[in-house]
């Protein structure tokens, strides 16, 4: 019994030893760091604090650099996604800028047309009808204009712009007409070259963008490069005067009597927008009068010319 007593008040002995060492070790731990955070701030014992700032330094370089790499990413991506949108709102921008100009330029194009048209009407000595090419087929070299019988447009009307010649009204409808390109193979228009007055027929090659053929030239006329081709104002339907081209070419070794003379249209056909109809109706004019006088006629008198010089030469040969 006594055995046994001894050992429980020596367990008790060293339980309670072992409670008072833990709040010691505690104590003991808290003022070792009061110490040390003194001797940081103190500066007393200038060793151990620069030992002491040699070991905390890089750690606290490290985190200083992880947050400032951190803050840049960070100010990476707003950066980023602010330049992605003002990239789209200058985007934006731009188009509609191109849009406005597209729709600028197109206003000015417009009105510097409808300018030249209304200085060539103010020019003109007759009334002209204005139109605006509204279709067309370039197989049968025709367009179709946006005025008709209710704007008094008649067939056979001439049709132009102040480049020149354009073509001539062959069907009406009660609001829309259908014209023939001066161009045409079909089409015939005299003519004349506006230096020596030498008269000629003026016919479309067929082709699209090659322009006329001055046909029933004499070869021992001058015709140069450049010379320009106007309507001669004769048979009815133009008036004297308007441009029709500019010799382009021109052939005098051709078989024949005649030269074989190319113009080119003053007028662009594959740009045409707006015309001017003349509404004077020339033709019913000069039936009136009685007076035959039209392209028709003179390449009629032309070919007799011709058949006449070949026969004179042939019976010459005999």
């Amino acid at each position: 019994m006594n055995k046994t007593k001894k050992k429980i008040e020596s367990r008790k002995g060293h339980s309670s030893l072992a409670f008072l060492r833990a709040p010691a070790i505690t104590v003991i731990c808290l003022l070792f760091f009061v110490f040390l955070f003194w001797l940081l701030l103190s500066e007393r014992f200038s060793v151990l604090h620069q030992l002491t700032l040699e070991a905390i330094g890089p750690v606290q370089l490290f985190a200083t650099r992880i947050g400032d790499g951190m803050g840049q990413v960070t100010d990476s991506f707003r950066g980023t996604a602010s330049i992605r949108q003002e990239r789209d709102l200058y985007m934006r921008r731009n188009t509609e800028l191109l849009q406005q100009l597209s729709e600028f330029r197109e206003a000015y194009s417009t009105y510097r047309y409808l300018q030249d048209q209304l200085r060539f009407r103010e020019q003109e000595k007759f009334p002209v009808i204005s139109a605006r090419v509204i279709g067309g087929d370039s197989s049968f070299f025709t367009i179709v204009l946006d005025r008709g019988k209710r704007d008094d447009v008649l067939e056979g009307m001439v049709v132009l712009t102040p480049d020149g010649v354009v073509g001539q009204v062959v069907h009406v409808s009660e609001n829309y007409c259908k014209v023939l390109l001066a161009d045409a193979p079909s089409s015939a228009i005299d003519a004349v070259v506006q230096k020596s007055r030498v008269r000629g027929i003026l016919k479309g090659t067929g082709e699209k963008g090659s322009g006329y053929l001055l046909e029933y030239v004499l070869k021992n006329v001058d015709v140069e490069v450049g010379d320009m081709i106007v309507t001669a104002g004769i048979g009815g339907v133009y008036s004297s005067g308007i441009a029709l081209g500019k010799v382009s070419r021109v052939d005098k070794q051709q078989s024949g009597m005649f030269l074989k003379i190319e113009v080119q249209p003053t007028v662009d056909f594959q740009r045409l927008e707006y015309v001017l109809i003349d509404p004077t109706d020339r033709r019913k004019a000069m039936e009136d009068l009685g007076v035959e006088s039209g392209p028709a006629s003179f390449e009629t008198m032309m070919k007799a010319r011709e058949e006449a010089a070949r026969r004179s030469s042939a019976n010459q040969g005999r």
